[in-house]
């Protein structure tokens, strides 16, 4: 064979090689054993790093980062999502980020509150933390789940930003498990959900609690803190104003998007970059009218009252933001940390999905996720996957942290999406999402197709937590095509569709990651 001959049949070989890598149906590449696979786009990071890079260069430090998450909103609450106006409770404030910013319509988040807000700051999927549900009223926790997590808080925290979480923690409230302890420098709000606080001063939803007295005695005991608390890192806690009445809870988000405004005002006069976590009350049940506006949507309902309420809170920090100069150098998150709560309407939201909060199906983990940021993203919608565990990556890559210096003896669950997220045409890095509920794997999502190995089944209308049951799939997997069934109404496994056991596989790769890493167990069960 000649030279040229076998410079050809070089080049084909080296060129098909390259094209049935290209052509897998799982994309994604494992970079090191401890983290999620991700799909690699080489050039795509390379022009989003040089972008920082030059961000970096002309204002002298590294950006901000702003998280704005609110509770139990549905996928469709917001009129970006089909919501809004249409459905009682418009939101232009949102609506009006999401045109400028990037909106994404294939985000997810864990089932309900606790677990989402553990991924969002440890990058790890809740059972490996054991945070795999709300830290209740009479829990027994055996073991501190902080006990041996990095949270992107302290990472940022040593690499110089002021961290702050201001609103819901719901992340454990002794001592080791507060905000301030577990790596933020500084937390106002409260520790529970506003329902926790509110239901021992509501009469009306509770009267066998409140007109109860030794019931009540009892609930004293066991009932989470219901203050407004100032904590600092180093163990300073003040308590501040006690609620008292449903009106106290009505005011309590303005309370803490005044306080969010003030530190805006006073971080960017100051050398450090901040990453500020606002975590409404809102809108998770039971919602009560601010008493200084009451009524604020067209609804009049409650729930559509804080909707409102959120996207008028969501108008003034962003004026806050550009009244201080800093909008070209603060990343934004819009959010929800899961699906509508059902269970309590007409006090919810909407999805227009199957399910709602408190189970995998889309209406419970498919979430409204909306990121600005000035000259930075350019204005689109993309379909791609993001799950709320790589906030904990991007918030890392913004702040200079090197994520290769993570403990090697605990697995990592986040993708890196930075270049998605930043790029002008970003593509998503993540092949793969998956589901659990507690100590159950449910599902997983690659491309359009969702698997189910498990699934929740309501026993009675919008009762998704109160009366239904986990139940096994039967013979099959239960598959569908999100592309033409988005409510996963008929799957498609055998009968249309090749890669029930591509999927399959995938799901049994993801739970042979618990063998080498073990997941905690801290007492909460399911």
């Amino acid at each position: 064979m000649t030279k040229r001959l076998l410079f050809i049949a070089l080049t084909i070989s080296i060129a098909t090689g390259l094209f049935a890598q290209e052509a897998k149906f799982d994309r994604s590449v494992k970079f090191k054993e401890n983290f999620e696979a991700a799909i690699p786009h080489p050039e795509q990071d390379r022009i989003v790093s040089q972008k920082l890079a030059e961000l970096e260069e002309r204002t002298g430090k590294k950006p901000n980062i702003l998280l704005l998450v609110a509770d139990d909103v549905g996928y469709g609450d917001f009129g970006a999502y089909g919501g809004g106006a249409q459905i009682g409770a418009a939101t232009p404030n949102i609506d009006q980020i999401a045109t400028e910013g990037l909106k994404l319509t294939a985000a997810y988040s864990q089932h309900t509150c606790t677990p989402t807000r553990a991924t969002i700051l440890t990058g790890r999927l809740p059972v490996r933390s054991g945070l795999t549900r709300p830290i209740l009223a009479g829990d027994n926790i055996t073991k501190n789940p902080w006990e041996g997590e990095l949270s992107s808080a302290e990472l940022l925290s040593e690499a110089g930003y002021h961290t702050m979480l201001v609103g819901k923690w719901h992340l454990g409230e002794p001592t080791g498990m507060r905000p301030h302890d577990v790596g933020f420098d500084e937390f106002y709000g409260y520790y529970p959900a506003q329902k926790e606080i509110s239901q021992g001063y509501d009469p009306r939803r509770y009267p066998d609690l409140i007109y109860n007295e030794d019931r009540y005695a009892a609930f004293e005991g066991i009932k989470p803190d219901d203050h407004l608390i100032h904590g600092f890192k180093g163990g300073e806690t003040n308590k501040l104003d006690q609620v008292t009445s449903t009106e106290d809870m009505g005011r309590a988000d303005q309370v803490l998007v005044d306080f969010t405004i003030s530190k805006i005002k006073e971080l960017a006069k100051g050398d450090k970059p901040f990453f500020i976590d606002h975590c409404f009350m809102k809108a998770h049940a039971d919602n009560f009218d601010n008493p200084d506006y009451p009524g604020l949507s067209a609804s009049k309902y409650p729930y559509k009252n804080s909707i409102a309420e959120i996207d008028k809170h969501v108008g003034d920090i962003y004026k806050a933001l550009e009244e201080a100069g800093i909008l070209e150098n603060t990343l934004i998150l819009i959010t929800s940390d899961n699906g509508p709560q059902m269970d309590s309407w007409p006090d919810s939201g909407y999805t227009p999905f199957r399910g709602a909060k408190g189970t995998t199906w889309e209406g419970g983990v498919r979430i409204p996720a909306i990121f600005y940021w000035k000259g930075m993203i350019a204005p689109r919608e993309s379909a791609e996957l993001f799950d709320l565990t790589d906030v904990f990556g991007l918030t890392l890559r913004l702040a200079g942290v090197d994520q290769n210096s993570l403990p090697s003896d605990k697995y990592y669950d986040y993708v890196d999406q930075t270049s998605f997220i930043l790029h002008d045409e970003g593509e998503s890095n993540r092949e793969t999402v998956y589901f659990w509920w507690g100590t159950e794997l449910m599902a997983c999502r690659m491309k359009e197709y969702k698997i189910h190995v498990k699934v929740i089944q309501e026993q009675s209308t919008h009762m998704y937590i109160d009366k239904s049951l986990i139940q096994d799939v039967g013979l099959a997997p239960w598959l569908f095509n999100l592309y033409i069934d988005p409510k996963e109404e008929i799957p498609v496994g055998h009968r249309r569709n090749a890669w029930l056991a591509t999927m399959g596989a995938k799901l049994k790769q993801h739970a042979a990651t618990f063998r080498k890493y073990p997941p905690k167990d801290v007492g909460l069960g399911n």
